[in-house]
């Protein structure tokens, strides 16, 4: 079963039907999708010297534009531990490099929560909270989070926290999904954000 099958469970049929085939997939399936984003946007100057670090790690980037080609591709594995694990890869295509925001996802199934490991390898680690809206929209909200370096990883206060949401919906006029990301935090406003539209591949 799809682990975002199983932390919404009933609230999974609540879901646009498109919404649904998408995070269905389930051991040896993928999706891939391709698109725009209409915007990606990022913090103050002072980050820079932290973005361009975060690259190594194909987590976050200094670079902003409009209408950036964009290509995301889930795939599924298992990892070490026997737990069903989700791949990752966003590709965003600017003008003069080739970004990527990667992450690795798993269940906690005792808290309810999908483990989101960011970078390669991983250097950041949220709690995602996943909700379906009354409209059948998918909405993503972080948890606690924590800062890793290598097999240690330090919680981070609130105050450092950079605090996700993800919105995702159906347009069934354009066949497009739609996806809107901002990570802020508390004393800085906004650190990160991107928005914009794609089609699946292969559905």
């Amino acid at each position: 079963m799809s682990i975002y099958k199983e932390i919404l469970g009933e609230q999974f049929a609540k879901l646009q039907p498109m919404l649904q085939k998408r995070y269905a997939f389930h051991e040896g399936k993928h999706f891939k999708a391709t698109g725009i984003m209409k915007k990606i946007s990022g913090g103050p100057k002072c980050l820079l010297p932290f973005f361009l670090l975060g690259t190594r790690w194909k987590f976050l980037f200094p670079e902003q534009g409009e209408n950036i080609p964009f290509k995301i591709a889930n795939t599924t594995r298992i990892g070490v531990n026997g737990e069903n694990q989700v791949h990752w890869e966003r590709t965003f295509q600017f003008p003069k490099k080739r970004r990527y925001f990667n992450a690795l996802m798993s269940l906690d199934a005792t808290k309810k929560v999908v483990k989101d490991y960011l970078g390669e390898p991983s250097l950041f680690y949220s709690e995602l909270i996943f909700i379906v809206s009354e409209k059948g929209h998918l909405r993503i909200e972080s948890g606690k989070q924590r800062f890793v370096l290598g097999l240690i990883e330090i919680p981070l206060p609130t105050i450092f926290q950079g605090v996700v949401r993800v919105d995702e919906c159906y347009i069934e006029e354009r066949d497009v999904f739609s996806i809107h990301v901002i990570i802020t935090n508390l004393l800085i406003g906004t650190l990160f954000e991107y928005e914009g539209e794609f089609r699946a591949d292969d559905f």
